[in-house]
């Protein structure tokens, strides 16, 4: 309906360009200039003159009676780039945005909340949604048109066509944007008739998820059978857990065959290490070379959980070279991790990371040879013209056979070349950084960081998560309230709702990670602040931002996983775990009528709605509650935590606690007492973990 109405009225109008005056901006800033945001102020020099979403812009639509553009993206968006320097550099195109436009400019990372708006809005209208996203709303910023990227030619048209209906059409304009806001109004709990109440569990709905998600697998690349291809940690995640209940080899065999082609691709930093955003082709060999925060907490948390069960090198590899990335190119002095590296360098995408045979020969010497072979480089380039993209075909154990040389010669090798590579690759120009560091991403990270230390027992894991995890409490929360974005020594922007999950659920894996309760403590008291400003009492469920966060045209609830998880679902996982953790009968109870709402829609579509289906499984199969107590109550933690048992909530303590589940637990005889527990019912003390492990279910 919206796509019909209003395509046909903005493009049916065909109006020549007329001259108009050149603005006078060129040799100054706009008002984006004392942004915060990287992304805003790449474009504070260009002749449009944009303003940031707020107060200013709105009113000022409002005076004018002009249409808005809201152009949103991020710093490290290749096609962002493109666009605006195709057109918002441009001097002719930025004089008539200027003229018949109010423009915003907005940072996704900072802004989702007005991002998820509007993407709603043009996915409504028929559109592909994607980022640079180009919005044109009404002077009350309801929506009537909108897309991605546009050519400079395009965006021309577009744009003298919208202004002259906006003048001559502007009461289908409307209608079709108050049509369209009443959709986006609608709550998704009515939208996909999600009603919470009671949750029968049944183990037969936990083999559809995962055969539904079986229909999907890529057997022999790994992944979904789809291109792109997206690392999907949630999903994968899911797979070993349910290897873990069902003892299902194919589920793990999906999930090892997965990781594995990752770790060897070219969307993996096989020099530097970390992940990039997704890989263009079907073999994850030809990344879209941007690094994203997010990607990487996660990639490092499933990488760990799936080292604990199958102890492959290859993984613990992974793991450590990407937290040393971390260490080197995204931490701020503050103890916070930077958002993201931009895939571009000198105009150019993936040229930081890239070799001709030639540059890769001369660094190496007399290795270039085995390492060719190893990393695949070719003279003619196995991606583009002479440009190679370092990936591995095999394992380093079939390449040592191959190659009739130890597997520690090899090791060796990769290790020295890997580090030449690395200090001639420090000489190039560097892709662009976003330095704003974001309170939520920093929770995947936390959480990552102690999925780390808990499958290797690295002490300099847990020591960069106790400094993240400081720098979130000291400066990231302010007056018991949590802010989104930090830069430049300063704390800006009302936190969202998925700020407040991941950090919850950060602090409660550093919580199990050292049995220091203040970690457990603050993540509660983010809770109960979740629940009195963020908590729908009629629906049940979260709004993605704060009662005190500016009103938009809709307040939205998220409930779909995708990348990263949604709030609501994190939530939910969360309130289990405090739940457990606090005997707290109202968070559990909270936490199940999430679920109920959920798993009609989780059992149709787990793809994207993977962490209701972790929640699902942990309840189907009883969570234990271990209590360790006593002196060596870290070893035996320790011990526990890098054992794969994925659905295990761990508490412990070396004399008393008042935590409900530690309450009137003792040390048998002196020695350290383990305690496995289901539903508040613990079995016999025992003082030996292979005892306590065979209590486990």
């Amino acid at each position: 309906m919206f796509k019909v109405g209003v395509f046909i009225l903005i493009s049916g109008i065909l109006v020549a360009c007329n001259s108009h005056k050149k603005t006078v901006m060129n040799d100054n800033a706009n008002h984006l200039i004392n942004s915060s945001s990287p992304y805003l102020l790449q474009h504070a020099y260009n002749p449009v003159e944009w303003y940031p979403w707020g107060e200013e812009a709105l009113e000022k639509a409002k005076k004018e009676d002009k249409p808005i553009i809201v152009s949103i993206g991020y710093s490290s968006c290749h096609w962002c780039h493109v666009m605006e320097r195709e057109s918002f550099e441009n001097d002719s195109i930025a004089a008539i945005m200027n003229k018949y436009f109010i423009n915003i400019k907005v940072d996704r990372e900072e802004r989702p909340d007005v991002d998820q708006i509007y993407m709603d809005a043009v996915q409504a209208m028929g559109q592909n949604g994607g980022w640079p996203l180009n919005v044109f709303l009404t002077p009350d910023q309801k929506p009537f048109y909108g897309g991605t990227y546009f050519p400079p030619n395009g965006w021309t048209k577009l744009l003298t066509n919208i202004s002259t209906a906006f003048e001559h059409q502007r009461s289908e304009i409307n209608a079709s944007a108050d049509k369209l806001t009443d959709a986006l109004s609608t709550s998704a709990l009515i939208k996909y008739d999600l009603k919470a109440g009671d949750v029968s569990y049944s183990k037969e709905k936990l083999d559809t998820i995962y055969q539904k998600l079986s229909n999907r697998f890529d057997e022999k690349r790994g992944g979904f059978e789809r291109v792109p291809k997206f690392p999907m940690p949630g999903n994968w995640n899911l797979l070993l857990q349910y290897h873990h209940y069902t003892g299902n080899k194919d589920a793990l065999n999906q999930v090892i065959l997965t990781l594995d082609e990752i770790a060897y691709g070219g969307i993996y930093d096989q020099v530097g290490g970390g992940f990039a955003r997704y890989s263009v082709d079907g073999d994850w060999l030809v990344p879209h070379f941007e690094k994203m925060l997010y990607d990487n907490g996660q990639l490092i948390s499933l990488y760990s959980q799936a080292y604990k069960l199958t102890q492959k090198p290859l993984y613990k590899e992974v793991v450590y070279q990407t937290i040393e990335w971390l260490k080197r190119e995204m931490l701020d002095q503050s103890g916070g991790f930077y958002s993201a590296l931009d895939a571009d360098s000198e105009g150019e995408e993936g040229k930081f990371y890239i070799w001709t045979k030639e540059e890769f020969d001369e660094i190496l010497g007399n290795d270039a040879e085995i390492m060719g072979l190893y990393y695949n480089i070719t003279s003619t380039g196995n991606w583009e013209e002479e440009k190679n993209i370092l990936h591995k075909k095999v394992s380093n154990e079939a390449f040592s056979k191959a190659q009739n040389i130890s597997i520690d010669q090899l090791e060796e090798l990769v290790e020295s070349s890997n580090h030449k590579l690395l200090n001639k690759r420090a000489e190039r120009v560097r892709p662009g950084l976003d330095d704003k560091v974001l309170s939520g991403w920093n929770g995947l990270i936390l959480k990552g960081l102690t999925d780390a230390y808990d499958a290797f027992g690295d002490k300099a894991f847990l020591s960069l998560a106790i400094d993240n995890a400081n720098f979130l409490t000291d400066r990231m929360i302010q007056n018991g309230k949590l802010m989104r974005s930090f830069k430049s020594d300063h704390a800006t922007i009302d936190a969202y709702l998925e700020d407040y999950a991941f950090v919850i659920d950060g602090f409660l894996g550093l919580y199990q990670s050292t049995f220091n309760e203040k970690w457990l403590h603050t993540a509660n008291e983010l809770m109960i602040y979740a629940n009195k400003n963020f908590y729908d009492n009629d629906e049940k469920f979260y709004f993605f931002t704060d009662n005190d966060s500016e009103a938009l045209i809709a307040r939205k609830k998220e409930v779909f996983d995708n990348v990263i998880p949604a709030s609501n679902s994190q939530m939910a996982l969360n309130l289990f775990t405090l739940g457990v953790l606090l005997d707290n009968d109202d968070y559990t109870k909270k936490s199940d009528s999430m679920l109920a709402a959920m798993i009609k829609l989780t059992s149709e579509e787990p793809a994207y709605t993977y962490n209701w289906g972790i929640l699902y499984g942990m309840k189907i199969y009883s969570t234990a509650e271990i209590a360790i107590v006593g002196k060596d109550f870290n070893k035996m933690r320790s011990k526990f935590a890098s054992h794969y048992h994925p659905n295990k909530i761990l508490m412990g303590t070396e004399k008393e606690s008042k935590l409900p589940l530690l309450a009137h637990k003792t040390a048998n005889k002196g020695e350290t007492t383990v305690y496995v527990c289901y539903n508040k019912t613990c079995k016999l003390p025992v003082t030996e973990f292979d005892a306590a492990l065979k209590q486990l279910k």
